[in-house]
């Protein structure tokens, strides 16, 4: 059914953007753009050089897009900058673009995907470097694969690990080849910027002091300039512009409620017969308070800014939740614990209700509940291809997923307060089958591994999670997703420009962040968000995942401190130079940290280009349909401990459970 509703939307879409438009705007107007790459208006990117002063902020700086400079669909429309501009820096997340005409990654030497460790040689041709701390930040380096035409080809840069918040880097390429050894020359408007000085009324002059000031703090840092192709700074977005709007629904809302349950109510309970190890299924509704700008927050909402820039609350708006809780029959004799579950991409509260996910509540004892990831659920396909045609409107997928970051908070809160009093989660004695006594855990799977991320960092009930094939930062994650095929689709047909596209999906995830891991990775473990308690999660990758790329995972992992269990996979497996590069080794079990396991089902690694897999079967589900998965998850998240359930070798799961 799903695939049907979006081939309707894709032909609604299709029809929207080749129906006779206005006279199209011009591409972008020269004032707005750093002359340094004219490939397109914003590159190379992320830039601070579209950035203004700002001493309100926390980095001291704003965004400043102007209107022109964004790319433009099909119909000549260029995105809206406005929420972008609200950003005091870019995303933790950032992958930096550029475009170099003839560059040959092999020859130049630049670090691949397969060794992002010769990143940190002191002859790399690509140097990031933190100018705080004067570190130099490893990555890796790839072309856009998905680019038919070298003039519209990027050369895309992303970071092993998160860059660190309010932080600013500088960046250089430099001795940069073609496929036949030749240097590559600078960009004539960069040539000039390194030589003489401009007088003070050259249109370049400005861009010149810039530039002559990040050559220079490269130069403090002993970054050698020789053979300099390109050189340019950025500042990342600082904790408190990357987590206020969230913080503040959620202490809003909590400190309304104070020790009370959120309200809700039973529309729906289903017993199941003797034999079946889930003993019932309660459905429901809750009313959550809600910070978008039309009551009721349907999908295009966006959130209501109040006078101080932060959401506020329309009187009286709220949103109607759908709940759905899976209570094993082990709970009927012996309680439950309290578990949230996050649903799949574009997904319902309904898949609490799947095998895997039913057989870990009766095979350990945990009652689950779901709610929609309000913003990414089956509501908001949708907006989503509204969205891929008119990037203009993802503002409103962005604020609607902190909403539904809240409404998750709000079921995880009615779970360990309302539920257990109401006799739908009573059994026949009237005792609760809702153990509270230990809190509140999580466990989701997909892209509630991804979202969940997010939503462990925020909370102040949940203290563990398990994040069931994971990974972060959406920039990274949609070009190597089977998911995303479809929906591809209606990208290509608003902005078929493949150069254009790589910079929609770098702009986006400067929104996407306040709605996913990547925005709070920094502090989803040991440096909690204020107001927060430290979290401990545990990472279930499956090796050659055809819908969440494992190498987001390893970037979350070593972003958030994770280790790593060893031997993560049989010898040979994996592709890479040294296998879970810089990500430390569990030293022995059980083990009370954050952890990272590899599930291996025979499927082959993925392709080493920002392109999905292909080739084998898809493991995405084997890690959840795993009983030794499910064992580990189950006993990290009731005593804190990772133990091994691989007998010291790699850990493998049965294909298709």
């Amino acid at each position: 059914m799903r695939g049907r509703t979006l081939a309707l939307l894709v032909l609604i879409a299709a029809s929207i953007l080749f129906s006779p438009a206005a006279s199209a705007e011009p591409a972008g107007d020269p004032a707005a753009c750093d002359p340094v790459d004219p490939a397109a208006c914003l590159l190379p990117f992320p830039n601070d050089w579209y950035t203004v002063p700002d001493a309100s902020t926390s980095t001291g700086l704003r965004v400043d897009l102007a209107p022109s400079s964004t790319p433009r669909n099909r119909l000549g429309k260029h995105i809206d900058p406005a929420e972008w501009n609200r950003n005091d820096g870019f995303s933790p997340g950032s992958m930096l673009l550029a475009h170099v005409p003839g560059l040959d990654l092999n020859v130049t030497g630049a670090a691949p995907v397969t060794d992002m460790g010769r990143s940190l040689r002191d002859d790399a041709p690509i140097v990031i470097v933190d100018t705080v701390t004067g570190e130099r930040w490893p990555h890796f380096a790839e072309l856009d694969a998905n680019a038919s035409s070298p003039d519209r080809r990027a050369l895309i840069i992303r970071p092993a690990r998160n860059f660190l918040e309010g932080h600013r880097y500088a960046v250089a390429l430099r001795g940069l080849k073609n496929a036949s050894g030749e240097a590559i020359e600078p960009p004539d408007v960069f040539r000039t910027l390194l030589g003489p000085t401009l007088p003070d009324d050259d249109p370049l002059y400005a861009r010149q002091r810039e530039a002559k000031g990040v050559v220079a703090d490269l130069r403090r840092h002993g970054v050698g300039t020789d053979g300099l192709y390109l050189a340019w700074d950025f500042t990342i977005a600082s904790e408190r512009n990357l987590s206020e709007r969230i913080l503040r629904i959620r202490d809003d809302a909590f400190g309304k409620l104070g020790g009370r349950s959120p309200s809700f109510l039973v529309t729906k309970v289903t017993d199941n017969p003797e034999g079946d190890p889930i003993a019932r299924r309660v459905r429901g509704q809750m009313t959550v308070p809600s910070y978008l700008d039309t009551y009721g927050g349907l999908p295009g909402s966006r959130f209501r800014y109040g006078a101080d820039g932060l959401p506020s609350r329309l009187p009286g708006n709220v949103q109607v939740a759908a709940f759905q809780c899976e209570i094993p029959r082990s709970a009927l004799t012996a309680p439950g614990r309290a578990s949230l579950y996050g649903h799949g991409l574009l997904g319902s509260e309904e898949e609490v209700g799947s095998g895997a996910v039913k057989a870990f509540a009766a095979e350990h004892g945990f009652v689950f509940c779901a709610t929609k990831w309000a913003g990414l659920s089956k509501d908001d396909i949708g907006n989503a291809v509204v969205s891929l045609a008119d990037f203009s409107n993802f503002p409103s997928m962005a604020d609607r997923m902190q909403q539904g970051i809240l409404n998750m908070l709000w079921l995880g809160r009615a779970m360990t307060t309302g539920l257990p009093k109401h006799k739908a989660f009573q059994n026949a004695e009237g005792e609760p089958v809702i153990d509270v006594s230990h809190g509140l855990a999580y466990y989701g799977n997909s892209q509630g591994g991804i979202m969940g991320g997010a939503l462990t960092a925020v909370s102040t009930d949940i203290r563990r999670a398990v994040l069931g094939v994971p990974g972060m930062n959406y920039s990274t994650l949609l070009n190597r997703s089977v998911d995303f095929t479809q929906y591809a689709t209606v990208m290509n047909l608003a902005y078929p420009d493949k150069l254009d596209q790589q910079l929609n999906l770098a702009l986006v995830q400067m929104l996407w962040d306040r709605g996913e891991a990547d925005g709070y990775a920094q502090h989803l473990t040991d440096d909690p968000l204020p107001g927060t308690p430290a979290h401990r999660v545990l990472l279930h990758v499956a090796f050659g995942d055809h819908q969440v790329s494992p190498l987001t995972a390893d970037i979350q992992a070593r972003t958030i401190g994770a280790r790593v269990h060893q031997p993560a996979v049989a010898p040979g497996r994996h592709p890479d130079t040294v296998p879970y590069w810089d990500i430390p080794a569990i030293d022995s079990y059980p083990y009370t940290g954050s952890a990272l396991i590899v599930w291996d089902s025979g499927s082959p690694y993925g392709p080493l280009t920002n392109t999905p897999p292909t080739e084998g079967r898809d493991p995405h589900s084997d890690p959840r349909k795993s009983a030794a998965a499910r064992l580990q998850a189950a006993t990290f998240l009731k005593t804190g401990e990772v133990v091994d359930v691989c007998d010291a070798s790699p850990c493998t799961a049965t294909p298709g459970g």
